[in-house]
């Protein structure tokens, strides 16, 4: 489900639907699972084919051919790729994502400071993206074909265009290096200290992911809005002589919440996503940073886990998005 999808079903003309609501979430549930079960699959069979042996790098180029031999065999590289997936399958369900080939630590432990690292930085770039998308998007709504309109759709259209890295960079240029030098150019925490304990590595992280995050949820914001404004109830309000501001807020802003507050679930999903990029740009130590570290080192556990963990988080959100628009759609 899109962000487009989600604002589209839920500007649908309203039905009751909080009958079914209960065969819609087990339906998403049953779904889930499903898809869960083609991710692990796919994660499973595209780390198995990336190239050089796991024995290989573990022993070292110095291994002998018996070594290496053992060591496949004590390690269950030598069964069948069906086994394999099985076994592996077995310990993520009940927990045990297995060791990191590199640090040789379980990787649960590994990914639990990180999965901390990852939840902060995204918690706090929504806390900025919601309020900030609700009122550029209203405010674009409002002003709509004027020069602010105009400069705000030029402005999102282009940051919307750029990549994360390309405005990370320039963020990191401006203020970290070059231009102001007044924030630290990258966010490396002190290990075992929480990241609210150091606000200053924050700053830089949370402001791009907020500034992709705006740019685009606001736009859809925008067309709720217009839509709300259009609407022949708030025509009416307008003729009757009712203040604006009695119409935005009591009127338009509800009605335009409702659209708004699925695509948001899915912006969220979308952050957590993007965050791969953010991370390994400023060195922050999360989850995101763990990838790319972990496909470099050819650690085969830990790209499994956490390709997972991202999938599920992702699944979530997005049923999370489902049942808020069934639910505005209900209303």
């Amino acid at each position: 489900m899109t962000i487009e999808h989600a604002v589209k079903t839920a500007a649908a003309p309203r039905h009751s639907r909080r009958a079914a609501l209960p065969w819609l979430i087990g339906r998403s549930a049953l779904t889930g699972v499903v898809t869960l079960w083609c991710v692990s699959v796919i994660v499973f069979v595209a780390t198995q084919a990336m190239p050089g042996d796991v024995a290989h790098i573990i022993l070292g180029p110095g291994a002998s051919t018996d070594q290496v031999a053992q060591l496949r065999q004590n390690m269950g590289l030598d069964e069948p790729l069906v086994t394999q997936y099985w076994e592996w399958l077995r310990r993520v369900l009940t927990g045990d994502m297995g060791e990191s080939l590199v640090s040789g630590q379980p990787v649960s432990e590994l990914l639990a400071g990180r999965i901390l690292n990852s939840a902060t930085l995204t918690v706090i770039a929504m806390v900025f993206i919601l309020p900030l998308s609700l009122v550029i998007g209203l405010l674009a709504a409002v002003f709509r074909d004027r020069a602010l309109d105009k400069s705000y759709l030029g402005t999102s259209l282009v940051v919307t265009a750029t990549p994360d890295f390309v405005i990370g960079s320039l963020v990191i240029a401006l203020f970290g290096t070059v231009v102001f030098k007044v924030l630290p150019p990258v966010s490396l925490l002190p290990p075992g200290d929480a990241p609210w304990e150091h606000p200053r590595q924050l700053v830089m992280p949370v402001a791009v992911m907020t500034l992709v995050g705006v740019t685009y949820l606001s736009r859809l914001v925008r067309v709720s809005f217009i839509d709300v404004l259009e609407s022949e109830y708030v025509q009416l309000a307008i003729i009757k002589g009712l203040s604006m501001r009695r119409i935005l807020f009591l009127h338009a802003l509800p009605n335009a919440l409702g659209p708004s507050i699925p695509a948001a679930s899915i912006m969220a999903a979308f952050t957590i996503a993007g965050s791969v990029v953010i991370e390994y740009l400023f060195a922050y130590p999360g989850i995101g940073s763990a990838l790319v570290d972990a496909v470099a080192g050819h650690d085969l556990p830990m790209i499994q886990a956490i390709i997972m963990l991202m999938a599920v988080a992702f699944f979530c959100f997005n049923q999370l998005a489902d049942v808020l628009a069934t639910l505005n759609k209900s209303r």
